[in-house]
């Protein structure tokens, strides 16, 4: 299975560098059984049925991003640099894993002020990244990352543009509830307070669950036989509540359908021995076509970026020549691609 056989033509101008205002106004095409439609988020609720089920990814992304200083003295005078951090995890120690650019500028030992109450020390290095202690912890650190940190928005997106205040908004979920995630489960932006209340009203339900995305989630396919790619490690968590609201569903026919490709990963880990089941800790599972879906009857997504992990996730739930027609049809009606753009409802025929 090669890489480029997920690879495909992306005008640069479909890259979205905001989200559809209002949220529900973002564009949504259906693909099922061979048809492909147009239609809008907001339509959602007409094209699910009750008794289905949507599971919803509620991490909290983190503003993550931080830009400091670290000052030092020499017998030449007094020297500052600037240091660029993206905070990744915590670690077991009290400390942060993060990247940290420029890395060689600075020492074990050295301090970055990275706003008025935020400072940190370097305690260590890792495999090109950094450790580091916060002066703050608790509640009182977070408060102080609110002030000084940036949300860490997508390369494709950065690039283009530096975050801003209104990301603090547009790159979170309205229902965003633990904390921990260094990038946002994008299909879920599409969703306001008024449409999940017109969803409920149809007799759908809702099962929560959580995956911290990571940094990793970006990094690119370097292997051209695709089965040798070795996938980041996230950490997520479904509940035994959770699991058994998705176990009933399935039994009475509803369809289970995750809001994006983290809640799919999640729930079909937590799935591998067969039936669904409560489940926590670290997920590196990699879905590519040949994957068995043990619990998953169809997925909203956006549009992934080319060579992706993303795009064989869809491919194996869909089918690659189904994608490949897709993403032709996208392009054609300039739909928008990636974390601010539009999205899609794939159905697959049943097996």
């Amino acid at each position: 299975m090669k890489l480029s056989e997920f690879d495909f033509d992306l005008p640069e101008e479909l890259i979205a560098t905001r989200p559809a205002v209002p949220r529900t106004s973002a564009r949504l095409l259906v693909a099922e059984g061979g048809s492909i439609t147009d239609r809008t988020v907001s339509d959602l609720p007409d094209l699910l049925q009750p008794g289905d089920r949507l599971v919803l990814n509620d991490t909290r992304v983190i503003p993550a991003r931080l830009t400091g200083t670290r000052a030092r003295t020499s017998a030449q005078g007094r020297t500052e640099a600037r240091i660029d951090a993206t905070l990744l995890e915590p670690r077991s120690d009290g400390t942060w894993s993060a990247l940290i650019r420029p890395l060689k500028k600075l020492r074990v030992g050295e301090r970055v002020r990275f706003g008025a109450d935020l400072e940190a020390v370097l305690e260590g290095t890792d495999e090109g990244q950094g450790n580091l202690r916060f002066n703050l912890a608790g509640d009182d650190f977070d408060a102080a990352l609110n002030a000084a940190g940036a949300m860490p928005l997508p390369p494709y997106i950065a690039a283009r543009r530096p975050a801003d205040a209104r990301d603090h908004t547009d790159y979170q979920t309205v229902f965003a509830r633990n904390k921990g995630a260094v990038a946002a489960p994008t299909a879920s932006l599409h969703f306001d307070e008024d449409l999940l209340a017109r969803i409920a009203a149809r007799g759908v339900s809702f099962t929560h669950v959580t995956l911290h995305v990571g940094a990793g989630t970006f990094l690119p396919v370097k292997v051209d036989d695709v089965t040798t790619h070795k996938m980041h490690a996230e950490h997520g968590r479904v509940s035994a509540g959770a699991a058994a609201e998705i176990a009933q569903t399935k039994a009475a026919g509803g369809r289970v359908i995750p809001v994006g490709t983290t809640a799919l990963r999640l729930i079909e880990t937590a799935a591998r021995n067969g039936d669904i089941a409560a489940w926590e800790g670290d997920t590196d599972i990699f879905i590519y076509p040949g994957f068995e879906f043990r619990v998953t009857d169809a997925l909203m997504t956006n549009f992934h970026l080319p060579k992706s992990t993303l795009m064989m996730l869809v491919s194996a739930l869909m089918g690659p020549q189904t994608v490949r027609e897709i993403y032709a049809h996208a392009i054609d009606r300039k739909y928008r691609f990636f974390s601010y753009g539009d999205s899609s409802l794939l159905i697959p025929q049943k097996r």
